[in-house]
Parts: structure tokens; sequence; C-alpha cells
């Protein structure tokens, strides 16, 4: 079972990867980067992406039914933000962050692929 470096080498290998972090949507700390930022400065990133899990994922709309937000994606001209939340054993609030290069990324691997990391990674 892979600890956060581990889980974010593993997100990086995946076709077009640009970025990753992990994030406490809390506090808006990154708790662990790799690659490079969309806007240079992973705490600011962090911060930023935290404002919209913690929106979309305390929001019933998202979650008419009680059910958990598993993922949220973004999509721009040149990109794809796939924001996947992570379950522990404890009370928390993490979710992987994977900038993918619209050109070169593959969505649907890169969904599954940071699903399963998500159910594998340990914490703590």
């Amino acid at each position: 079972m892979p600890g956060i470096d581990e889980c974010l080498r593993a997100a990086m290998a995946l076709p077009g990867a640009l970025g990753a972090s992990l994030v406490d949507w809390t506090s808006g700390l990154a708790l662990g980067t790799e690659g490079e930022s969309p806007n240079g400065d992973h705490e600011a990133t962090a911060a930023e992406t935290a404002e919209l899990a913690r929106m979309a994922a305390e929001q019933r709309a998202f979650s008419p039914n009680g059910l958990p937000v598993e993922d949220v994606i973004i999509t721009t001209p040149s990109g794809y933000h796939l924001l996947r939340f992570v379950e522990t054993t404890f009370d928390s609030s993490v979710f992987l962050h994977l900038w993918l290069d619209r050109e070169h990324g593959n969505l649907a691997l890169a969904r599954l692929r940071l699903s399963s990391l998500a159910e594998r990674l340990v914490l703590g």
C-alpha cells in the first residue's frame, strides 16, 4: 500500500500528467506535491482547489441521496483537473489533485487509476 510520495509518483506516471498533489480540503494545505503547479505555486493551488473540493463535498445538490462525491473534473482548453476524494479510517478530508495535459492525457484512464490509488493510499 503506497504512502503519499509513492502515490503521487504513480499519478505522475500517467500519460499527460503535469502535476499531482494530496490536499487537505479543511485547511487548504498540500500534504505532498509532485511535478508542476498550474499557477507555479503548489500551496496557492492547494488552497484554491480546496475551496472547490469543500464546496462540492458539502453541497447536498451534488449528493442528493446522501452518497459521497467521488471526484470533481474541471476541463480547460489545455488541460484537465481531476480531484479524487480519499476515504480514510479517521475523520479526514483529503483529496488527490491531478493536472493533465489535454492533448496527451487520457481522462478516463486517469480517473480509474486515481480511484485505485486513492483506495490503496496509506495515511498516518
